[in-house]
């Protein structure tokens, strides 16, 4: 597991997945059935698992290829300017559906909900969106994809892969370097025998308890959560920026604890921000991991 940190290197980083158009919401509590609450505060932009690791990698990188679908009316029409102007290069295949929502609530308690409104939409190997390019791209995330999308993926260096993606990953066949999942959420759950080809590594997160690397050869790493900088605010994103720094840590050459350090520490700063972008870390916060690390 040795590291080489390219620090004075710009890597190419990517994600492949999906976008959703999702509606916040500030609550001070959930409504009980029947009850009516007022929101504080409310605001919509594009998120989702694949947008936030990708406005994530942009906020360590300077920039993230996002390769993803949206949909056919007003909202798909907004994804890519909205998450280009956060740093993002989005190519995207079109789909003729209306573009997935999402509506979450954020409690005062730092805990989020969410319910999504329409199926997802995710990139397929016979979208038109550069799958050559690939080959020059140091670490890939992937949250959505058909198999042929997952395969021309596995044509970079790394490819770290969220366990909501199983069924195109297994169909796929191919080798996942790094494979995350909450050991907390009962949707990622993972049984890598249910891999024709198992992930080299299991990630497994256990909010403040920190959690787990899972080699493929049996071997177990414990790894401790970073603490959050200042209150938290709330938990949208903060996994989806864990996975998205996971995967920038490996791409510039960390060794897989190394890298899960770092994603630790930006998924600690994202819960101290409002909604999925604005707690999250930076290039100056970056140079202070470094210095933390070299101490």
């Amino acid at each position: 597991m040795a590291t080489v940190d390219r620090a004075g290197e710009k890597p190419r980083i990517a994600v492949l997945g999906h976008v959703e158009w999702v509606e916040f919401a500030v609550v001070d509590r959930l409504p009980r059935p029947g009850e009516i609450v007022q929101a504080s505060e409310s605001w919509d932009q594009p998120a989702g698992g694949g947008a936030v690791a990708a406005v994530q990698i942009a906020k360590l990188a300077g920039d993230c290829l996002f390769l993803t679908a949206t949909g056919n009316d007003s909202l798909g029409e907004r994804v890519a300017p909205e998450l280009e102007r956060l740093g993002v290069s989005v190519h995207a295949g079109r789909r003729d559906t209306p573009q997935r929502r999402a509506f979450v609530h954020l409690e005062s308690s730092g805990e989020r909900t969410i319910t999504t409104l329409g199926p997802r939409l995710r990139p397929l190997g016979s979208d038109d969106l550069g799958w050559d390019q690939m080959a020059e791209v140091d670490a890939v995330y992937v949250t959505a994809g058909d198999e042929a999308a997952i395969r021309a993926a596995r044509r970079a260096r790394q490819v770290v892969a969220t366990v909501r993606a199983a069924e195109g990953l297994t169909r796929s066949g191919i080798l996942v370097d790094a494979l995350v999942a909450s050991r907390n959420d009962p949707g990622e759950q993972v049984d890598t025998d249910d891999f024709e080809t198992p992930p080299a590594a299991v990630v497994r997160t256990d909010g403040s308890h920190g959690g787990t690397i899972e080699m493929k050869d049996g071997t177990t790493i414990e790894w401790r959560a970073a603490p959050p900088p200042a209150d938290r605010v709330d938990a949208y994103g903060a996994g989806d920026s864990f996975a998205g720094a996971l995967t920038y840590g490996l791409g510039i050459g960390l060794a897989l604890p190394e890298a899960v350090s770092l994603a630790a520490f930006c998924g600690a700063r994202n819960v101290t921000g409002r909604g999925p972008y604005s707690g999250q870390a930076d290039a100056e916060d970056l140079a202070e991991w470094r210095a933390g690390r070299n101490a």
